[in-house]
């Protein structure tokens, strides 16, 4: 499920029900699409303010099936089907009417909401003669239009007062939502906040499934034991891992509790939608967003010559576009300068490939990359190993730092130390590793290790030496 919603360049119409296997696929422009659905359903003689407020709910009825991708969470291929019981009349090379025609090259990337929601509008309708629905009626329509209502007005005696008109959204291509790898234990990022969500909510109908609290898109020891219930109730493979199937699954359930699919809808809100990270990095973004994929990038150019090494300094300016380009030319990918989702995910795996690989010998006098996920409470594995090794060694010279048992298990000691460690540094005291506190605590590690003084004001008030 995208952010906000857009108007897709193409829909892609199944000619026939949803499970006719036999039936074509026909991808045809947006715009072209409502064209011909207007055209198959209503008349161009009808009022002109009739024939808006018919083709304003066609748009938002299409845009629903798109947005909530109704039909690809079922495990279809397509977007829409012409099967009239259940979605919008459409016919394969039939002639369009002038009048629809100018209407919709005036409104297509125009759409209904319910105030205060995301989700395009299922604007319910029905001909309002041989069959009746709590949506608009076609032929009503026409004699509230001959009676002088305008476009707007006959939306609001159908849909009520509280529905807006988003006006001249942006039109583009939309890829599938499911995630490009599958999310696990230490993933992180806008997919894994959406999934936290989304569970949460169905928890509501499933109250076997486990809260998860706090939702903050890291992929915890909580979101684990909550997808694999998930899982378990909906007969998937219980394996805590959200691959295709369990997206579109959760997604399925989520739509239906959230009834988005319905005229009565409960609502998407801003908030369960809205980016908590990046959507994309380009020229001119800072922080530590651009310093983790700096970071990837100049592990990726020791042994990819083509890839220039930018610096780590948090700040996407021209040396880290170029290398970001560079990345991309070389994996055949569009030279864009701007990490989208495509070029982070090839990045991050030629990264992970690459720490992977590496002989333990080389990491005899220094720290290991960061591992590519967050650690926190419950994972385990060779790396919150090493997290506890070099937590202790800082220990040594920090005393305000407690030591660990070195388990390779992220337990309550561990989340303890990492608080402690954060605090001496005045990071925020989340008490998981990310990027950001792995790169500050192996940092600190190889310059103590190195014997180096601590740089000016890391350390308020205290001098690490060896």
């Amino acid at each position: 499920m995208a952010n906000l919603p857009v108007i897709p360049e193409t829909i892609t119409v199944h000619l026939g029900a949803a499970n006719n296997s036999g039936a074509e696929n026909l991808q045809v422009s947006f715009p072209d699409y409502i064209k011909n659905v207007a055209s198959s359903e209503v008349y161009p003689t009808w009022p002109e303010n009739a024939l808006r407020a018919n083709i304003f709910a066609q748009i938002s009825f299409a845009l629903n099936r798109i947005y909530t991708e109704y039909y690809p969470s079922r495990g279809y291929s397509f977007d829409i089907t012409n099967d009239t019981s259940v979605d919008q009349s459409f016919v394969k090379g039939r002639n369009i009417f002038d009048t629809i025609n100018t209407i919709v090259d005036e409104i297509f990337n125009d759409y209904l909401v319910r105030r205060g929601f995301v989700e395009p509008l299922f604007a319910q309708y029905c001909n309002g003669t041989t069959t009746t629905c709590n949506g608009l009626s076609q032929w009503g329509s026409v004699d509230l239009a001959e009676n002088g209502f305008s476009d707007l007005q006959i939306i609001y005696n159908y849909y009520g007062n509280d529905v807006d008109v988003i006006r001249n959204a942006p039109v583009q291509s939309i890829n599938a939502s499911v995630p490009l790898r599958p999310l696990r234990l230490g993933s992180t990022g806008n997919q894994v906040f959406f999934v936290q969500i989304r569970l949460n909510r169905i928890s509501a109908n499933y109250p076997s499934i486990p809260k998860i609290p706090n939702p903050r898109g890291f992929f915890d020891i909580a979101t684990e034991d909550a997808v694999r219930e998930f899982q378990r109730i909906f007969y998937l493979t219980v394996d805590g891992i959200v691959g295709k199937s369990t997206w579109y699954k959760i997604m399925y359930i989520f739509n239906g509790v959230k009834k988005l699919n319905e005229l009565d809808s409960e609502g998407l809100t801003l908030e369960e939608v809205q980016n908590q990270y990046p959507g994309q990095l380009q020229a001119g973004d800072t922080g530590d967003y651009v310093r983790i994929i700096q970071y990837m990038l100049a592990w990726i150019g020791q042994y990819e010559n083509e890839v220039p090494q930018p610096a780590i300094d948090g700040i996407f300016g021209p040396e880290t576009e170029n290398s970001v380009r560079a990345f991309q030319k070389l994996y055949d990918l569009p030279e864009t300068g701007v990490i989208d989702e495509a070029t982070y995910a090839r990045m991050y795996d030629v990264y992970y490939g690459i720490i992977r690989s590496l002989p333990d010998d080389l990491f005899q006098n220094t720290a290991r990359p960061y591992p590519g996920i967050v650690l926190s409470q419950g994972i385990q594995n060779e790396y919150v190993t090493y997290l506890q090794e070099y937590l202790n060694f800082i220990a040594q010279s920090l005393p305000e730092i407690p030591e660990v048992p070195v388990t390779g298990v992220f337990g309550p000691e561990t989340t303890e130390a990492v608080r402690a460690f954060q605090r001496a540094l005045g990071l925020e005291e989340t008490g998981y590793v990310n990027a950001s506190t792995w790169f500050e605590i192996t940092d600190v590690y190889e310059s103590i290790k190195a014997g180096d003084f601590v740089k000016t004001g890391q350390f308020p008030g205290v001098t690490l030496e060896e």
